[in-house]
């Protein structure tokens, strides 16, 4: 039986340092703009006031997120050139040769991970660092993180040993493409939806 690659993400202890993006556009040589991995920083919350005192209930936590190698990836059902295809492991890659740049995996993917290379005119995304894993070292984010909150092995080990909790805002659904992603919530991850909340570092295309 072929393995079944996953991330995992421990949103509890991510500092939002971004050491995973940077490793991640060094080890693929990513010019300014593309990134395969981001690090959204999500706040939110008011105060309250109670009696003559004003309580907080302002929160903000991190999200790191790339391609989650989704078992329904919306990517590939979207490309018309089947360029965007499944390993056996379950990487989700692109193949260059059959890419035509026509941009439809991006508007596709709930998770922005398809990025536009101008000067090939072609997809590209995360391919899990495959030959690296495949020569048994981890990922540029996983081996980068200070604080080890990033993970990576076979998603039926990863959901054993943290649970199967795969969305947070501001995340979509699980339902829509089953994402082999396992996360960590911060504590305050709930309030984001109870109460009003925003990607308060948004990037651009």
């Amino acid at each position: 039986m072929c393995k079944q690659y996953g991330f995992f993400i421990n949103s509890q202890i991510c500092a939002g340092c971004k050491t995973c993006v940077m490793a991640c556009k060094d080890r693929h040589d990513l010019e300014v703009g593309r990134n395969y991995r981001r690090v959204h920083e999500i706040n939110g919350g008011d105060w309250i006031k109670q009696g003559s005192a004003w309580i907080s209930r302002v929160f903000a936590y991190y999200v790191s997120i790339s391609c989650n190698h989704c078992a329904n990836p919306a990517c590939v059902e979207a490309c018309p050139t089947q360029a965007h295809h499944r390993r056996a492991n379950g990487i989700v890659e692109i193949d260059p040769d059959k890419c035509i740049g026509c941009r439809l995996c991006e508007r596709a993917c709930p998770y922005g991970a398809p990025q536009y290379h101008e000067k090939s005119e072609k997809m590209t995304k995360c391919d899990f660092c495959r030959h690296d894993v495949e020569q048994g070292r981890p990922p540029a984010c996983v081996a980068a993180c200070p604080l080890r909150a990033i993970a990576f092995g076979e998603i039926s080990d990863l959901r054993t040993k943290y649970g199967d909790q795969c969305e947070v805002f501001p995340l979509a659904p699980a339902c829509k493409t089953r994402p082999n992603l396992v996360l960590r919530a911060h504590r305050d991850a709930h309030k984001a939806n109870a109460r009003s909340a925003r990607i308060a570092n948004p990037e651009g295309p």
